[in-house]
């Protein structure tokens, strides 16, 4: 998994120009958010995502302690299911720790959940060269605590998100909106980086998004059983992903950079979900298994 975690640390939370943020993994998303932010005013530091997923994931554990203070936010932008999902959620599974996230807990010790703001990022973008990061479409944060409250923090937090530009959104229950951008993404992101086709394309092959159409059913159904049912078919959503026109998904952008690909938040989770709620998932199993080996043998796995 790599992701962008904003730490915000705020010494008046109703002021922009006081807020401290250190961006934890500036990949494309990242750099969008924290020049936005740094434009509005606030002061902000960067740690780069390393070449590898495994440095990244050891560097969360080990070195993120001195950043989280008494009153620090952290705002976790990630693609997939975060390791905090069921803090505050899902009925019976609710406690339940993801194996395929956070295989030790190490992750969880070193970020508690009382400091966590889960964030779901509805736009693209893309790393052209070091440093420099193309915005292509969408502007949309959701945030939310994981208990679903609408605390103070959540809504500074979300103030300051508009005041640096941002389509603000809290959420009821952030994880139903992660969940939901999955749905759609859990299939496009592996096929794409596999077969290295825009999202039309994918579309466009009526095999192709008949075997994506069974992969999102499963899917569904398992978002029933922890209590996140989607009244969609998967036609309804491809004909939003339609609208966004050709595109190369974030996964298939890491492939071609030649950086490590974020198939466990995405897929393997949805297996590991599956096998908590007695759903079957052999058209999951399959995308894995081809994503997997496709992402190992170069290397980005």
């Amino acid at each position: 998994m790599h992701w962008c975690g904003a730490w915000i640390a705020p010494t008046q939370a109703t002021r922009i120009d006081n807020m401290r943020v250190c961006i934890y993994g500036a990949g494309a998303i990242g750099g969008w958010l924290g020049v936005k932010l740094a434009r509005a005013g606030c002061e902000v530091s960067v740690v780069a995502r390393g070449a590898t997923l495994e440095a990244l994931q050891a560097q969360v554990a080990k070195t993120i302690a001195p950043l989280i203070g008494p009153d620090t936010v952290v705002l976790t932008a990630m693609n997939g299911v975060p390791w905090w999902f069921f803090e505050g959620f899902g009925g019976r599974y609710a406690g339940t720790r993801l194996t395929s996230i956070d295989p030790d807990g190490s992750i969880a010790k070193a970020v508690p959940a009382s400091h966590i703001i889960g964030c779901v990022v509805h736009a693209s973008c893309s790393l052209k060269e070091p440093g420099v990061v193309a915005h292509h479409f969408g502007n949309k944060l959701i945030i939310g605590e994981p208990s679903g409250d609408k605390t103070p923090r959540v809504r500074e937090l979300a103030a300051l998100l508009a005041r640096a530009g941002f389509d603000a959104e809290i959420s009821d229950q952030i994880q139903k909106d992660a969940w939901f951008k999955l749905w759609g993404n859990m299939t496009m992101n592996p096929v794409s980086a596999i077969t290295g086709a825009t999202t039309d394309r994918v579309l466009d092959d009526d095999l192709v998004r008949g075997f994506i159409q069974s992969v999102m059913l499963e899917a569904r159904e398992i978002g029933a059983r922890i209590g996140i049912p989607i009244d969609q078919s998967p036609e309804d959503r491809h004909a939003v992903t339609r609208k966004l026109g050709a595109f190369k998904t974030s996964m298939l952008q890491d492939v071609e950079a030649g950086k490590a690909v974020e198939l466990d938040a995405l897929v393997t989770v949805v297996k590991e979900l599956g096998e908590l709620t007695q759903v079957p998932t052999p058209f999951t199993d399959a995308l894995l298994g081809l994503a997997r080996l496709h992402a190992r043998v170069r290397g980005l796995y």
